[in-house]
């Protein structure tokens, strides 16, 4: 397994990739609204990274199952946990959540993170399950500090969700990021504390839990890309790229942008 460390100059070349994807996400935000097709976000987010000066990360990335990814953000419409790709059928409607994952390449480093937005009114049930899943991603990441493992991680964003009765996906998880978009290590959001990999200062990862609402199994659809909870309940998906440090994880990404729009409603 290669880990790569990176320097302060990496860092902040990080950080400024993933302060954009937070402000693509923020201004992805103003548009998302019942009527609203998957595909017209993607065009704004595209638009918006090229302006800013760097290039969506998903854009063409490859897939060992199939056709590289074709749009710039991936949209993932209710049961649909990752990798949704846009298009001019899905229509947005009121009560809808839509998971947006987002990434750039700035200076020839990557930033990553997504966030689970409310369409319209939503349930109080649906308001609690996006709560918690956003709660265990900053559970995560107050173990993501060097001299822990990453079964620390794990574990707190696993036990956070299982308690309140939703599913972890254990077939994809947070990776490692810097140059490339998916570096080593792996991320799982389940495990036991004190197992896998030692932390150290100057990893940069992407933490992200992806939580069903239901049971936590899974299918792909035929596209190779889609994946989608087998019991059809909705799926929340909330990401940060974070640098571990010693003490105190150092979170590059943001959802401050988002938050301005959102409201901090979970």
């Amino acid at each position: 397994m290669n880990v790569f460390l990176k320097t302060e100059d990496e860092i902040e070349l990080m950080r400024q990739a993933s302060l954009l994807v937070g402000k693509t996400l923020g201004e992805l935000a103003k548009h998302i609204k019942p009527g609203v097709t998957t595909l017209q976000l993607d065009k704004i987010a595209d638009e918006f990274i090229r302006d800013n000066g760097a290039k969506p990360a998903f854009k063409g990335f490859p897939n060992p199952f199939g056709e590289p990814f074709p749009s710039s953000i991936c949209t993932s419409v209710n049961d649909v946990i990752v990798h949704g790709i846009p298009d001019n059928k899905t229509v947005l409607r009121d009560g809808d959540v839509i998971s947006i994952d987002c990434g750039t390449v700035f200076d020839g480093y990557c930033g990553d993170s997504c966030y689970t937005f409310c369409v319209g009114e939503v349930s109080s049930e649906i308001k609690r399950f996006l709560k918690t899943t956003k709660d265990s991603l900053y559970l995560g990441i107050e173990a993501a500090v060097a001299g822990k493992h990453l079964g620390d991680i794990g574990n707190a964003i696993q036990e956070h969700c299982e308690n309140n009765g939703y599913g972890i996906v254990r077939e994809l998880t947070g990776h490692g990021i810097g140059r490339d978009m998916h570096e080593e290590p792996q991320v799982p959001n389940y495990g036991n504390r004190n197992e896998g990999l030692m932390l150290k200062n100057g990893m940069c990862i992407a933490v992200e839990p992806m939580v069903t609402m239901g049971n936590r199994l899974i299918w792909l659809m035929p596209d190779k890309w889609t994946v989608r909870t087998r019991d059809g309940k909705p799926a929340a998906h909330f990401e940060h790229t974070v640098a571990v440090r010693r003490g105190k994880a150092e979170i590059l990404s943001s959802f401050e942008e988002v938050e301005k729009i959102e409201g901090n409603l979970y």
